[in-house]
C-alpha cells in the first residue's frame, strides 16, 4: 500500500517540477486572441469594402458628369477621364445661355409655390383623417389611397381639355400649380400616417384649455409634425423640380414658361456636340436639389421613418 503512495508522490513531484513549462497555455490563448482580432479586421474590411463599392457605384456617374463639364469641346469626344485644362468658363457660358435664367425662375415658382400650396392644403385633410371620428372616414381614406394608385396619364386628356380649352391657360405653368392648392393624395396619406403617432392626450389638453380645432392644429399639431411636414415638402419640391411630363404638356408651345427639366432637353438639342456645356447645365440643374437634401436629410429621414410606426 505504501509503494503506490510513494509512486504517486514521485509523480506528483515530477508534475510539480514540470511547472515552469506552463506558460505555453497563455501563448495559445494569445494566438486565439490574435486570430479573433484578425477575423474582426477582415470582417470590417469586407463590410466596408461592400459599402465603398456601393458608394462608388452611385458616386462615379456624378464624378464623370462633373469632370466632363470641365473639359474642352474637343476632349469630350476622347477617352480621357480627367480634363487637360479645367474649363470653368463652361458654367459661365451655360449661365448666360438665352432663356436659362427664365427657366430657373419658372422652376423656382413651380416648385416653391406648388410645395407651399400642397403642404397648406394637405395638413388639414390629414389631421381630419387621423384624429376625427366621422361617418365615411374609412371610405375617404380608401379614396385617397385609390387616387395614389391612379396613373396621371389616365386623366391627362380631360385635364388638358379643361385647362386649355375651358380656362385658356395653355402655355403657362398655372395648370400645374393651381391643382396643388387642393391637396395631394400621397402627401395626405403620408401626413395622416405621421399624425397617428401624436398622442391624443396632447390634443385633449389643448381643447380643455379652450383651443378650437384650428388653433389646436396650428399650435399643437403642426409644431409636433415638423419632420413629417418636412418630408412631404421635400418630396413635393423634388417632384416639381424634376417634372418633365407636366411642362411638356402645358408649356411646350411657350419658351417663356419652360422649366429647367424641359429647357435642359432643348439645350441638349441646341448643343448636341457640345457635351461639356450639356454636362455643365446638368450640374447646375442638380446642384440645388443635392444641397437642399444634404441640409434637410435629418428631418426627411425622421419624417419618413415615423410614418409607419402606427396604422
Amino acid at each position: 500500500m505504501a509503494q503506490p503512495t510513494g509512486t504517486t508522490t514521485r509523480h506528483t513531484g515530477q508534475t510539480r517540477k514540470a511547472g515552469p513549462a506552463s506558460p505555453a497555455a497563455p501563448r495559445q490563448g494569445g494566438g486565439s486572441g490574435r486570430g479573433a482580432r484578425r477575423r474582426a479586421v477582415l470582417h470590417w474590411v469586407a463590410v466596408h469594402s461592400l459599402g465603398v463599392a456601393a458608394a462608388l457605384f452611385f458616386v462615379l456617374p456624378f464624378v464623370f458628369l462633373f469632370l466632363t463639364s470641365l473639359m474642352s469641346d474637343q476632349q469630350t469626344l476622347t477617352r480621357d477621364l480627367v480634363p487637360d485644362t479645367w474649363e470653368w468658363g463652361n458654367y459661365v457660358k451655360v449661365w448666360h445661355t438665352p432663356g436659362f435664367l427664365t427657366w430657373w425662375r419658372n422652376t423656382l415658382l413651380y416648385a416653391g409655390l406648388g410645395t407651399l400650396l400642397t403642404v397648406v392644403s394637405s395638413v388639414p385633410v390629414a389631421y381630419a383623417l387621423a384624429k376625427f371620428r366621422f361617418r365615411g372616414r374609412r371610405l375617404s381614406l380608401l379614396l385617397v389611397i385609390a387616387m395614389m394608385m391612379l396613373p396621371p396619364q389616365v386623366v391627362v386628356i380631360p385635364m388638358y381639355l379643361f385647362w386649355a380649352k375651358q380656362l385658356d391657360l395653355s402655355g403657362t405653368l398655372w395648370p400645374l400649380i393651381i391643382p396643388m392648392a387642393f391637396g395631394d393624395a400621397f402627401s395626405v396619406f403620408l401626413l395622416r400616417q405621421f399624425l397617428l403617432t401624436i398622442p391624443d392626450e396632447y390634443l385633449d389638453a389643448a381643447r380643455v384649455d379652450g383651443c378650437g380645432e384650428l388653433r389646436t392644429l396650428l399650435r399643437v399639431v403642426v409644431p409636433m409634425s415638423r419632420p413629417g411636414i418636412a418630408a412631404v415638402a421635400l418630396f413635393q419640391f423634388f417632384s416639381a423640380w424634376n417634372d418633365y411630363f407636366g411642362p411638356q404638356i402645358y408649356a411646350s408651345d411657350n419658351p417663356a414658361a419652360w422649366t429647367l427639366s424641359y429647357g435642359l432637353e432643348s439645350f441638349k438639342g441646341a448643343h448636341h456636340t457640345n457635351w461639356n456645356l450639356t454636362m455643365a447645365a446638368t450640374v447646375l440643374v442638380m446642384a440645388p436639389v443635392i444641397v437642399l437634401f444634404f441640409f434637410a436629410q435629418k428631418a426627411f429621414v425622421e419624417g419618413v421613418t415615423l410614418t409607419g410606426v402606427k396604422g
